[in-house]
C-alpha cells in the first residue's frame, strides 16, 4: 500500500459516514414537506360531541403593555362555563391589574428561585385540582388566538384524549427586512409545513409552546415544574412516551410577534435553537430506545422529526461537508460522500422551495430568498456559542414596544 493511501481511506470512510448521517435529516425534511402538499387531512372531519369545559391558562411575566388584546380575543371564544386564568408569575408591573380589568381570573406566583414558564404552568394546573375542566388550553401572553381556535383544539383533544397543537406562526412586521423574511420562512416550515406533513401521514407533531390543548387527565399527570428552556418540546416527548402523542390542528391558529430588537431576536433564537440541539442529544436516543423496544412507530417518527436541526444549521453543515468532500476528491478520496451530499442538497432545497411556494409565496417574494446566505452568517455565532457555552437557563424574551399582531 502506497504511503498516504491508508489515511485517505480513513478520511473517505469518515466522510461517507458523516454524509450518510446528514442524509437522514435531509430525507425526513423532504418527506414531511412533500406530505404537506397532499390534499385533505386525517382529522378534517370529526363526529360532533358535547363541547368540553375549557380553562385557558395564560402564563405572564411583566406583560402589562400587551396582554389586554390577547385576553380580549380569548374571552370572545369562551362559553359561560369556561375559565380564563392568568398566572402572574413574578411580576413587578401592572399585569395582574390589567388582566382583572379585562375579566380574567388572576393567580399570582412569587418565587424568584424557581423561574420559568414550566413552573408557572405547574402552579396554574395545581390551582385547578379542586374543580378541573375537561380540557386545559395554554396560550402565551403575547399571542393572538384566531376565532374558533379554542373550540377546535379543545374538541379535538376531548375526542381523541390526546394533546393538540394549533398552528403557531409569527406576524410579519410592517417593514420586514430580508433577515425577518427568511426567519419567518424558517418558522413557517417548522411550525406549519412540517407538522402538516406529519398530520397528513397520520403521525404525531411536536408541541410549540402556545395554542396547546390537553385533556385534564393527561395534563394533571405531566411534569411541568422545570426551568427547561424548551419546556414545550420536552413536554411533547414526555407525553408521547406516556402514550399521549400530540395531534396537529392546522385550521386553528395562534399568532405571535417576531422580535424587532436585535438583542431580543438573538435571545429568542438562542433559547429556541440551543434548546432544540440539547433536546436532540438527550431525547432522540431515549425515543429511539423505547420505540424499538415497544415497537412504537409513533415514537420513532417523533425521534426522526426531532433529528432535523434548525434549517440554517442544516444548510450550514451541508455546505461545509460538501466543500470538504469535494476537496477530498481532489486529494484522492472516494466520490461516494460527494454523491450522498449532492442528493441530500437536492432533498433539502426541494423541500424548502416547495414549502415556500405552497405556504409563503404571498408573504415572501422570491428575491427575499437571496438573503438566506446572510441569515446563515448571522446565525454562525449562535451555534459556536452552543459548542462552548450553551444556554441552559430559561430567559424571557424582551418584548418590543409595538402593537400586538392584528386579528386578520
Amino acid at each position: 500500500m502506497a504511503i498516504g493511501e491508508f489515511p485517505l481511506m480513513v478520511i473517505g470512510a469518515v466522510l461517507t459516514a458523516v454524509s450518510a448521517l446528514l442524509f437522514i435529516p435531509g430525507l425526513v425534511l423532504f418527506v414531511e414537506c412533500m406530505a404537506a402538499l397532499l390534499p385533505g387531512g386525517l382529522f378534517a372531519r370529526q363526529a360532533a360531541i358535547v363541547r368540553p369545559t375549557v380553562t385557558v391558562l395564560v402564563p405572564a411575566h411583566n406583560e402589562a403593555p400587551g396582554i389586554r388584546p390577547t385576553l380580549e380575543a380569548l374571552l370572545a371564544q369562551l362559553a359561560p362555563q369556561d375559565q380564563l386564568i392568568v398566572i402572574a408569575d413574578n411580576c413587578n408591573d401592572d399585569t395582574a391589574n390589567v388582566a382583572r380589568e379585562v375579566g380574567a381570573t388572576v393567580i399570582e406566583r412569587h418565587d424568584t428561585e424557581r423561574r420559568g414558564k414550566g413552573y408557572a404552568l405547574d402552579f396554574g394546573v395545581r390551582f385547578l385540582d379542586s374543580q378541573p375542566p375537561d380540557v386545559v388550553v395554554i396560550v402565551d401572553a403575547d399571542c393572538l388566538v384566531s376565532p374558533g381556535t379554542i373550540e377546535a383544539i379543545a374538541q379535538l383533544a376531548a375526542t381523541h384524549n390526546r394533546p393538540v397543537q394549533a398552528t403557531y406562526l409569527l406576524s410579519q412586521p410592517a417593514q420586514p427586512t430580508p433577515k425577518d423574511a427568511v426567519s419567518m420562512l424558517a418558522f413557517t416550515v417548522k411550525n406549519l409545513v412540517r407538522p402538516t406533513g406529519l398530520a397528513r401521514l397520520g403521525l404525531p407533531c411536536p408541541l410549540t409552546g402556545t395554542g396547546m390543548a390537553f385533556p385534564w387527565e393527561v395534563i394533571k399527570k405531566a411534569t411541568l415544574a422545570s426551568g427547561n428552556i424548551v419546556e414545550d418540546m420536552n413536554l411533547g416527548v414526555d407525553l408521547a412516551l406516556a402514550g399521549h402523542p400530540p395531534l396537529f390542528c392546522p385550521a386553528a391558529r395562534v399568532t405571535g410577534i417576531l422580535p424587532q430588537q436585535t438583542k431580543a431576536a438573538k435571545s429568542q433564537r438562542t433559547r429556541w435553537e440551543h434548546g432544540h440541539l440539547q433536546t436532540i442529544l438527550t431525547q432522540v436516543p431515549r425515543l429511539l430506545n423505547v420505540g424499538v423496544q415497544k415497537g412504537r412507530f409513533d415514537l420513532l417518527a417523533i425521534a426522526l422529526d426531532l433529528l432535523v436541526p434548525p434549517l440554517s444549521l442544516l444548510v450550514m453543515v451541508w455546505i461545509v461537508m460538501l466543500a470538504i468532500a469535494l476537496l477530498g476528491i481532489v486529494l484522492g478520496t472516494s466520490v461516494v460522500p460527494s454523491i450522498l451530499l449532492g442528493i441530500t442538497g437536492v432533498l433539502i432545497f426541494t423541500a424548502i422551495l416547495s414549502a415556500w411556494a405552497k405556504f409563503s409565496r404571498a408573504d415572501l417574494p422570491l428575491k427575499m430568498l437571496l438573503a438566506v446566505p446572510f441569515y446563515i452568517l448571522w446565525k454562525i455565532p449562535l451555534y459556536f456559542t452552543f459548542l462552548f457555552k450553551p444556554q441552559t437557563q430559561w430567559v424571557r424574551t424582551e418584548r418590543d414596544a409595538v402593537n400586538p399582531p392584528s386579528k386578520s
